[in-house]
Parts: C-alpha cells; structure tokens; sequence
C-alpha cells in the first residue's frame, strides 16, 4: 500500500518509537497528525516533520476522534500507529498480608484503560474513517499497526497490568482483522522487547543500566532502537500482503521473571 499522498494518525508520536513511526510515515510522504498529550514535543515533532499535532488521551473516546477527523481533513486516513502506552511495576499481593498493600486496583485498571481499550477505541474510529474512502490501487482502505510488548508472552514478576494489557492487544489482533477484511483494512501488532526510550533515563548509570539490560538479548546484545521498530511498522503497513500477525522485534530475548 502506498501511503505518499494521504494522511496517518500516530498516537504516543512525542516521543520513542511513536515518533519514529511518525518521522519514517512523513519521509515516505504521508501527512502525519502526532497525537499525545505532550503539546511541546508533539508539536516539535509535528513541526519537524511537517505534520500536525493533536492533544490526546487515549482514554477520550471525543479527543480520538478529533484526531481522527484532524487527519482525515489533511487527505485520506489509511494508516493508525497505535503506540501511546504507560508502565506499571507492583506485584499482585503485598508483604504483610493486608488488603491494603495488594495490587493497586486503580493503577491496573488505569494502565489497562490507556494501553487496551485505548487502542481499541483508536482503532474502531480511525478504520470507521478509512472504510467510507474508495480502495487504493491494491484494493486496500487502510492499515493499523499496534504496539505490543514482548510482556505479553514473556510477563516479569510485578507486570501484571501491563501484561494483561499487552496481551489484550495481541489476542484482538486476528478479530478485529477478520471485522475489518470485510472493509479492505488490515491489522498487524508488533511485541518490542527492550528498546532504547526516554524511560531509562539520561547520564552515565542510565547508559550503564541499559548496558546490563542489552546483556539478556540473544543478538545484539543491546537495547533496540526505536527506529528499528518503525522500520517494521512501516513495513507492516505497506506490505498488503501482511495481515492479522503479531511480529516479536527483540534480538531473540525471551525474558526471565525477573
């Protein structure tokens, strides 16, 4: 599927492999709306890359949906990069045996929220969108990638939340590509594994810290870069022939529990 000439939606574009995504969609000549709720770098990378910027949390069913309608208006939404996403650390039950000190509930319901019924939502109003535009050449509407984590499969000790909501995306995968055939709109998920993001932090124990980490990897032993998970997103959505997969980008790593 060609995208030069028509518009992609991006949401988690700010920063890491949502803005990756967002640089490689614009060098191959898509109108890009970066959607995040980070105005100031959203809107550098909106501005760099000659795209637009949308506030958004994932979690407003009406601020999706503005975007949506925001990239659809620049030329014909075909592609979603569903990137926006949160972490959480806590295990299932405390030390002390009380009630208080189990699982945040709210916190699991909260990442849940943003990384899975997020994406959904995302998805079920972009692909509305791309199913009322005539096919492409290749008779294609549209496609939507989605970011899963490596979590889903291999989940450490503490990752429940955000296992279960990584697994979420990866079990709606084939589903909703089996709704969404009937309108010429594919669906792919990617599952990263231990990327080089802003979360790890800056300075020398950061780079050390992540060193120790890219030492668990199969080959190369280091962290990925999010540009080498743009470059399968990108390929994921141009290739018209890939449909309802989960792809592992992970230099081999099958993580330990803990």
């Amino acid at each position: 599927m060609d995208i030069a000439g028509t518009s992609a939606l991006v949401t988690g574009g700010a920063s890491g492999i949502g803005a990756a995504c967002a640089r490689r969609l614009a060098a191959l000549g898509a109108r890009v709306v970066v959607a995040d709720l980070d105005a100031e770098k959203g809107g550098a990378i909106a501005e760099e890359i000659g795209g637009e910027f949308a506030r958004v949390d994932v979690t407003s069913t009406d601020e999706i949906k503005a975007a949506v309608e925001q990239a659809d208006a620049l030329a014909p939404l075909r592609a979603l990069v569903n990137s926006a996403g949160i972490g959480w650390a806590q295990r299932t039950i405390g030390r002390d045996g009380s009630f208080d000190s189990a699982h945040d509930f709210g916190a699991y319901r909260k990442v849940i929220e943003i990384n899975l019924l997020g994406t959904f939502d995302a998805i079920r109003l972009a692909a509305t969108v791309m199913s009322r535009h005539e096919p492409t050449e290749t008779g294609e509407r549209g496609a939507i990638v989605n970011m899963a984590s490596v979590a889903a499969f291999d989940g450490q000790i503490g990752q429940a939340a955000y296992s279960s909501s990584k697994g979420g995306v990866v079990g709606m995968t084939l589903p909703v590509a089996r709704d969404l055939s009937a309108a010429g709109i594919r669906v792919n998920t990617i599952a990263p594994g231990l990327i080089d993001t802003p979360i790890y932090g800056e300075g020398e124990a950061s780079e050390e810290f992540k060193a120790n980490l890219g030492k668990n990897v199969l080959f190369p032993h280091r962290l990925g870069q999010p540009d080498e998970l743009a470059s399968m997103a990108v390929e994921v959505l141009t290739n018209s022939y890939m449909n309802a997969e989960v792809v592992r980008v992970d230099g081999g790593i099958r993580m330990p529990p803990k």
